[in-house]
């Protein structure tokens, strides 16, 4: 084994929490060839969020290192669902909207991808089989090795449906690395049974079978959950700057050496007092998507908005309605912002809504001239500017 493929390998395993079978990526390395590093993703959403760049960063290290990324979009998987986590089926997706967000996801990986490294397929080229192919595949796995997997038994415990198509969904993307024949396979850790099931499938069908790294999954902007859009705690990388910037911001600061970690290699310095080390994350992530003076000029709005207590310097119109009448605010505010009228009520009594830096505690209706020029302010970080329609 050279020093080298030591070498790699260490850099590469440094933050992941399965590498399997022990000491078979060093081995790889040792081989001297680019490997072919896969990565299959359902597109069942449109947007890339920080959560996957955990695993995209490491797919950048193996580029960075020689090797080829082989992303698989899921267009045929993602009918089915992933149900790793599940404690119920996924809804379906009609192909359209399948074909719509990969497209975009595609796009967005490449924020992070290098695209001359990176082969993207999609597993519908090979997945629309023959059902002889379809028998063999099945032929691969027992329905014991399938409800081994720890949603499948807390489902079957429970008494909760397992259709027949999720008990599929492992054998399609083990099928997949033996089509694209992967040396390696990436994953989140609850992806851990799935690559172990595509190394003894590739085996099946006489392929070298595949090492796996499982790396940890991204607590969401709570520290708690996971990310995700669905749990309202992510933060996407093609959002406004100011955006990424104050949701970052909003990251506790028990969780932010697992940002560091797994986002940015590490604390800076851990004698800092926590805001700095938080500012300095923010900014960084930022910058990673948008650029450093896009970075800068976020921290200048979240400043000017949280610190300074001012409003930002560009804030949108808003058209009063016609007439010299009342203004009900909670349906103007649900034209503004998207708000139910009820919640719009609730911010109201609990003095959330400012008119001109003023609460406007419990007043359900303002004269139309009060209002006309006026800054309305509704939370922390969200402003119109009141004017004439």
């Amino acid at each position: 084994m050279t020093d080298r493929a030591a070498e790699d390998a260490r850099f590469l395993l440094r933050n992941a929490v399965d590498a399997l079978p022990e000491g078979a990526l060093e081995t790889q390395l040792g081989e001297g060839r680019p490997l072919r590093v896969k990565l299959g993703i359902d597109p069942t959403a449109p947007d890339i969020h920080l959560g996957h760049t955990v695993v995209l960063r490491k797919l950048r290290e193996f580029q960075d290192l020689g090797h080829t990324v082989v992303l698989i979009i899921g267009d045929y998987t993602a009918r089915v669902g992933d149900p790793s986590g599940r404690s119920s089926s996924r809804p379906q997706l009609d192909s359209a909207q399948i074909d719509a967000n990969a497209e975009t996801f595609q796009r967005q990986a490449f924020s992070v991808l290098d695209p001359e490294r990176t082969e993207v397929r999609h597993n519908g080229e090979w997945l629309e089989m023959a059902m002889e192919d379809l028998y063999a595949l099945a032929r691969t796995a027992t329905v014991a090795q399938l409800l081994e997997r720890d949603d499948f038994a807390r489902r079957s415990a429970d008494r909760q449906p397992i259709s027949i198509l999720e008990l599929l969904y492992p054998l399609l993307q083990g099928y997949d690395s033996v089509m694209v024949r992967s040396d390696v396979e990436l994953g989140g850790t609850d992806q851990k049974f799935n690559l172990l099931l595509g190394r003894a499938i590739q085996q099946a069908y006489g392929v070298p079978p595949q090492s796996i790294l499982t790396l940890p999954i991204l607590p969401g902007t709570d520290g708690e959950r996971r990310m995700s859009k669905t749990l309202d705690n992510y933060v996407g990388v093609t959002e406004p700057p100011e955006e990424v910037f104050g949701k970052l911001m909003r990251v506790p600061d028990s969780a932010m050496s697992v940002y560091y970690d797994l986002l940015l290699d590490g604390m800076p310095d851990e004698g800092r007092p926590p805001v700095e080390l938080k500012r300095a994350m923010a900014r960084g992530l930022t910058a990673r998507f948008h650029g450093a003076e896009a970075a800068e000029a976020a921290e200048s709005h979240f400043d000017r908005l949280h610190v300074q207590h001012e409003a930002p310097e560009e804030v949108e119109d808003l058209a009063l309605p016609a007439g010299d009448g009342e203004v009900h605010l909670p349906a103007l505010m649900g034209e503004a912002f998207g708000l139910s009228r009820s919640e719009a009520r609730r911010l109201l009594e609990q003095g959330g809504v400012r008119l001109d830096g003023e609460p406007l505690v419990g007043e359900l209706d303002v004269p139309s001239e009060r209002l006309e020029g006026a800054l309305l302010q509704v939370g922390k970080r969200r402003f119109r500017r009141l004017v004439r329609g």
